[in-house]
């Protein structure tokens, strides 16, 4: 049985390697060359606490605010651009009380999924990724975020999560290192870490060594079907023919997606991220600064920071103001953390693909029975990765699916 597997970042990566180990022949298709996509720029995060989604209430005024700001971390570039309004209608309809309820389990479960399939890959012989877990702290300046933060740790532990609320001098223990200016934090200890480029790295060679094929620069271009059938996709001037098609190109998705007549609401979000070599002084549990929506990973002797969430049609543009808010924000917080402004070309930037409801799309297309999805994961992408890709097998063997995706359905949109 052949696979073609449709983008090369770490949802890609993951199916393959579930599809290789279940016996499938796989082939991965890249419009890039494998080595620049938001799999290796992201903060290496596995989170279980993230059971809240993006679309959540409280997101679409205080998103209102930050689009006066040119430093903030939010930001939704007004446009006429139907995808857009589209995405927009949908995100707003979907940020309620009671979404957020009915999203809270299948994301935990899906997370806690992934969590230990990364424990399982850490394992296997010739994989050695960094892989933590000390947990995540999110740390806060104002009361009201506080009493934010403690519900919802509140809320993580009746969940079965492990989250403690802590002051300024317990966190001061943890980080002996840093001058902390905070009121509090929340250490979840469920959470870990590891170095996205080494995975990135150690997955591909370990496909290639199992015979997985490896085919750069070839953005597809066309997508033939037959009834309810996936028959071939088109590169270029190749013809690529397979059993099962699985469509995991991040940002890109929507346009692959729209070559087969399907519409797959979502918008790309752009993040940015620096990483410094051996920094003086370093972090030992990653954070998260709440007020702030930034977030930083220390990577073995790596010191990785970045932020913000530019809603906006695909772009290769670095907003530099952005980046300035983001080190100015470390700043506030840490003020003895050597994070300066950095030159442009430091700066990495991705397009995160973002549903409008903050769930993944992970499942069969609605109007193929040999076309599965894995995307939209948002910020989650890295820590769900093995997760999607096990349950993406799982659906191409036919197989049931180790945790209910229901909530995932690519359907929910039609």
């Amino acid at each position: 049985m052949k696979a073609i597997v449709i983008g090369g970042g770490i949802i890609g990566l993951c199916t393959a390697y579930y599809l290789n180990e279940s016996g499938w022949e796989v082939t991965v298709l890249d419009k890039g060359d494998f080595n620049n996509n938001c799999s290796y720029g992201n903060l290496g995060m596995i989170v279980p606490s993230h059971f809240v989604p993006l679309a959540a209430p409280g997101i679409i005024s205080q998103g209102i605010r930050w689009m006066f700001s040119s430093k903030s971390p939010f930001y939704v570039k007004p446009s006429l651009n139907k995808q857009l309004i589209g995405w927009g209608l949908k995100f707003m309809k979907s940020a309620t009380a009671k979404h957020v309820e009915a999203s809270a389990k299948p994301l935990l479960d899906i997370n806690i999924f992934s969590r230990s399939l990364y424990t399982s890959l850490a394992q296997q012989p010739g994989f050695n990724f960094g892989l933590e877990r000390k947990g995540i702290i999110m740390y806060y300046k104002t009361e009201a975020v506080a009493e934010e933060e403690a519900h919802l740790a509140a809320q993580a532990n009746t969940m079965g999560l492990d989250a403690a609320v802590l002051d300024k001098a317990a966190l001061q223990a943890l980080e002996p290192q840093l001058q902390l200016d905070v009121l509090g934090g929340v250490h979840y200890r469920c959470d870990g870490h590891l170095y996205p480029n080494d995975l990135m790295q150690q997955l591909k060679q370990y496909l290639q060594q199992k015979q997985v094929q490896f085919l750069p620069e070839r953005e597809v271009t066309k997508i033939k079907t037959n009834g309810n059938k996936v028959t071939a996709v088109i590169t270029g001037q190749e013809t690529h023919t397979a059993d099962v098609f699985v469509l995991a190109a991040g940002s890109w998705s929507p346009a692959v997606a729209r070559l087969a007549g399907m519409q797959l609401p979502m918008m790309p979000g752009k993040g940015y991220s620096v990483t410094l070599d051996a920094p003086a002084v370093n972090l030992n549990i990653p954070a998260i600064l709440c007020e702030a929506r930034v977030a930083l990973t220390p990577m073995g002797k790596r010191l990785r920071y970045g932020g913000t969430m530019e809603v906006a049609p695909v772009n290769e543009q670095v907003n530099m103001n952005r980046v300035a808010g983001i080190v100015d924000s470390v700043n506030r917080y840490f003020p003895n953390l050597p994070v300066q402004m950095p030159d442009k070309k430091q700066v990495w930037s991705g397009c995160r693909p973002c549903s409008p409801d903050g769930l993944p799309y992970i499942g069969h297309a609605p109007a193929y029975t040999n076309l599965l999805m894995g995307a939209g994961h948002a910020m989650m992408g890295l820590s769900l990765g093995p997760a999607t890709g096990k349950l993406l097998a799982e659906l191409a063997n036919n197989g049931k699916t180790s945790i209910d995706i229901n909530a995932f359905s690519p359907a929910r949109y039609r």
